[in-house]
């Protein structure tokens, strides 16, 4: 499951977002620093209208959305990475996430007290990404200590310094670990890490109601920062958020399009976030249910086959696979096999975006 930790400055509305993303979630948002220290951690369903379509397809009884673990992380402060405001503790918590979302604060709200006593996204994104910076090149140059003694007599030990080293300096010049040009070998070297800087990073960009469709100068900023770090950026609403939650399903369209926009921010960060990790969906179909499956981009059949269990990829023999356009335009399985269109695949084969699949596999 992909588990996705929402960071940033106190007060910034991350509480706010997590709790109407996670409509159960029982996280505790108030006007005050401090006030998430535990991380609250929540697991939303992954909004996919394909399932729907497919469901009625095959008549399926249940339907079973891919799903996302959304950790709300407390807010960091300034001097977080030496352990103020608990910062040490809540540091440890991004390191398990695969994904950061970074909630930066793009609105003026006199009612809303800001932590730094004003509205600057540049300087709040600043904070945050020194505070994970200081503390990656901690980790790193205690790393490098306890390897200067195998360097003497490992060539192995000697590379990991020189990448190490490598990584201390671009930190030292304010740049984050993402920012770092990193070839297969070296990327080996630093993934158990779990490097803050180095894990990929939505900025979230939270303006108020009225500002959801157009975004504003903040808004701005907070984009140009992300190209130089080739990030992305979602703008949200915490707010248009919270009043969905409270709205019957059947008016949040009419809702959202009052406000110029087609989706609430959980389609649009969890697509951005699939984006960024290089996820991709396949489906499985039938009168029993219908199921959505995350795997990583490049994924062989075999691979996609062991996401369900790891007995399907040990005896994998082929996957039956029909692309969800094609099944959809054919109306059956059926159909579309009389159409050729249902494809036998072997080994080699690397699913694609949407591919209905069916597995044959020895026991």
């Amino acid at each position: 499951m992909l588990r996705a930790g929402i960071v940033g400055l106190p007060n910034v509305g991350k509480s706010t977002l997590f709790n109407a993303v996670v409509a159960n979630a029982k996280a505790e948002a108030a006007n005050f620093p401090f006030c998430t220290i535990e991380p609250n951690v929540g697991v939303v369903a992954v909004p996919d209208e394909r399932l729907n379509v497919l469901a009625k397809i095959a008549s399926s009884v249940q339907i079973i959305p891919a799903r996302v673990e959304f950790v709300d992380i407390a807010g960091l402060v300034k001097g977080a990475s030496q352990g103020e405001g608990l910062g040490n503790q809540f540091l440890s918590h991004i390191r398990e996430v695969d994904a950061i979302v970074h909630v930066v604060r793009c609105f003026e709200n006199d009612d809303i007290i800001h932590v730094a006593g004003s509205v600057d996204p540049a300087r709040d994104i600043e904070i945050i990404n020194i505070e994970l910076g200081l503390s990656d090149l901690s980790q790193i140059e205690r790393r490098i200590d306890r390897t200067r003694k195998l360097a003497r007599t490992s060539k192995d030990a000697q590379f990991e310094i020189t990448v190490l080293e490598k990584l201390a300096a671009a930190l030292n010049e304010g740049k984050s670990v993402r920012q770092v040009s990193l070839n297969e070998e070296e990327t080996e070297i630093i993934k158990g890490l779990e490097l803050l800087t180095y894990k990929p990073i939505i900025y979230a960009a939270n303006v108020s109601e009225d500002e959801l469709a157009t975004g504003n100068h903040f808004v701005e900023t907070v984009r140009q920062i992300a190209a130089t770090e080739n990030a992305q950026v979602v703008i949200v609403s915490a707010q248009v958020e919270a009043e969905l939650v409270e709205l019957p399903e059947e008016d949040k369209a009419d809702f959202l399009a009052s406000l110029g926009v087609e989706e609430g921010g959980l389609k649009s960060l969890i697509r951005a976030t699939y984006t960024l990790l290089g996820l991709r969906t396949y489906f499985t179909c039938g009168p029993k249910e219908t199921r959505a499956w995350t795997i990583n981009a490049g994924m062989s059949a075999p691979q996609a086959a062991g996401v369900i269990h790891s007995d399907f990829e040990r005896g994998f023999i082929r996957a039956e696979t029909v692309a969800y356009k094609d099944l959809v335009t054919t109306g059956s399985m059926n159909a579309a096999k009389e159409k050729g269109l249902v494809r036998s695949e072997g080994k080699e084969y690397v699913v694609q975006e949407g591919d209905v699949m069916l597995f044959r596999f020895n026991v």
